[in-house]
């Protein structure tokens, strides 16, 4: 990507039917990369976004980091090994802990040198935070890919809730929703659904949620430096964009 110009200067997308481990993750990417010699050698900056979902959402007054560990022991399997990072969401009082892939972020270091790393979760929120304006009702933000969703409630720009969850079926879809919103005690009749991602008015996801919330639309993020229209056919993460 070319952000002196916003222009993409190059996309690649690899879909997997199962979910891989951090090991074969690192095969593919090494595989991809090999074929494609002249990456990296005019790059000025180097991000990487780890998006899985093995994170915690802890508030920053009570973060310790001498306990990253207790803060993932109940949402992920925790070896002996791993990297836990951190990252802050800006005018939150939230920290984002989860665990990196180490082995990728040493492949990257190799390849290009120093470079900066953060949790997908972290970008997402603190974008969508930024460009949304103060509101009594609570606005739920949905972000819908191939087998995933990330759920992120937002009142008069506070953040109340942010999850991701795996769904193969829009009844799985839908429950995961349902279940967050009443967790909140969010009343249907007052919530905006916004959908963004793999989603059109018609499809059969958005057909069912606006069976149970009336007040529905498809959101198209407004403040991505690359113009809508080139986004259109491109299946590029929101996060992924954000980022830059």
């Amino acid at each position: 990507m070319d952000t002196i110009t916003n222009k993409i200067l190059a996309f690649e997308r690899q879909s997997f039917k199962t979910q891989l481990t951090p090991y074969l993750v690192l095969k593919e990417l090494k595989e991809k990369l090999s074929n494609q010699e002249e990456i990296g050698q005019n790059f000025s900056e180097v991000m990487v976004i780890h998006k899985n979902s093995m994170f915690s959402l802890v508030p920053k007054p009570i973060f310790n980091e001498g306990e990253l560990p207790n803060y993932l022991k109940f949402n992920a399997k925790i070896m002996a090994n791993d990297l836990i990072a951190y990252d802050e969401v800006p005018n939150q009082d939230i920290i984002n802990v989860y665990i990196p892939y180490t082995n990728i972020n040493n492949y990257i270091f190799e390849l290009f040198g120093e470079f900066e790393f953060k949790h997908s979760g972290t970008v997402l929120i603190n974008t969508l935070l930024n460009q949304n304006r103060p509101s009594s009702e609570p606005i739920c933000y949905v972000q819908i890919a191939e087998r995933e969703m990330e759920v992120m409630v937002i009142s008069n720009k506070k953040l109340l809730f942010y999850n991701q969850f795996e769904y193969s079926t829009k009844e799985d879809f839908l429950y995961y929703l349902l279940f967050s919103l009443e967790q909140l005690q969010m009343d249907l009749e007052k919530v905006q659904l916004k959908l963004f991602g793999t989603i059109e008015e018609g499809d059969p996801i958005y057909d069912l949620c606006y069976q149970y919330i009336k007040n529905i639309s498809v959101f198209v993020p407004g403040n991505t430096v690359f113009p809508v229209d080139q986004l259109e056919n491109e299946s590029i993460d929101f996060s992924i964009l954000s980022s830059l």
